[in-house]
């Protein structure tokens, strides 16, 4: 279980998390959502000690104030929105970063985690020529290759994906978003920053919906995806479940082609 207490963190006095507590639990995805500048990324780096804030967070039992970071990276990987990288590395070259300090003798991993994300045969491109949304697959199969086995000796892992999806197709959207709800399926957990509430419903299991640094309400897409909490965390007028009056079309992705292990 991944569990944060009281959360508070200030930049002046603006309060970016204001007494927050969060729960996700593993078996699960939990997506947090909510408008810009609601706290949701502040969130997930709290929840992974990347900024400094009062409070207490706890991975599998391991308090992250005080426990070694090579430790918490055999419990736990984190994808960020973005990870710019200034040498000319191949894609394997990135994704054996997530192997870290493993002892793993499986030099295959790194390409079956590339296999996974749909960039099988990508393992001599330089990270620099692909596009956006291949460059953020290859940081995933990074995060994939560092915690591969969901449950570890007993421990469940997690993936900590912030925006997963912002750079992708339609397809890849849904290859990605499933790559993590097999995860949670397989006994990991598995925690991601969305903006898209369809994607949200569809995959998680629980729903954090903020706001103002504060989760307005936590719990299943059903119980937390209605027009009341989303219009008054939005601010605009939202309808679950209707099409825009006078708007014809549309699209609703019903699931990705790529294979599933």
């Amino acid at each position: 279980m991944i569990s944060a207490r009281i959360l508070t963190l200030r930049y002046g006095r603006r309060a970016v998390l204001e007494g927050l507590d969060f729960v996700a639990k593993p078996g699960a995805l939990t997506a947090i959502v909510g408008p810009n500048g609601s706290g949701k990324t502040t969130l997930l780096k709290a929840l992974t000690g990347e900024v400094p804030c009062e409070g207490d967070v706890s991975v599998e039992g391991l308090d992250i104030a005080t426990t070694p970071a090579w430790q918490l990276a055999g419990t736990r990987a984190v994808l960020p929105q973005s990870t710019p990288m200034a040498f000319p590395f191949q894609a394997i070259e990135v994704v054996r970063l997530g192997l870290g300090r493993s002892v793993s003798n499986d030099t295959s991993l790194p390409h079956q985690a590339l296999e996974r994300v749909g960039l099988g045969g990508y393992e001599a491109r330089f990270y620099q020529e692909l596009s956006g949304g291949e460059q953020q697959r290859v940081q995933l199969a990074r995060v994939l290759c560092q915690v591969w086995t969901p449950v570890l000796e007993g421990t469940p892992r997690w993936l900590l994906l912030d925006e997963p999806v912002s750079s992708l197709d339609i397809g890849h959207q849904l290859q990605v978003m499933e790559i993590a709800r097999d995860y949670a399926d397989a006994g990991g957990g598995v925690i991601a920053v969305m903006h898209d509430l369809n994607l949200s419903a569809m995959f998680a299991d629980e729903v954090a919906l903020m706001k103002d640094g504060t989760i307005v309400v936590q719990g299943s897409p059903d119980e937390v995806l209605s027009d009341d909490n989303l219009s008054f965390a939005y601010g605009c007028t939202v309808r679950t479940r209707s099409a825009p009056v006078d708007k014809g079309w549309f699209f609703l992705p019903q699931g990705s082609s790529a294979p599933r292990l």
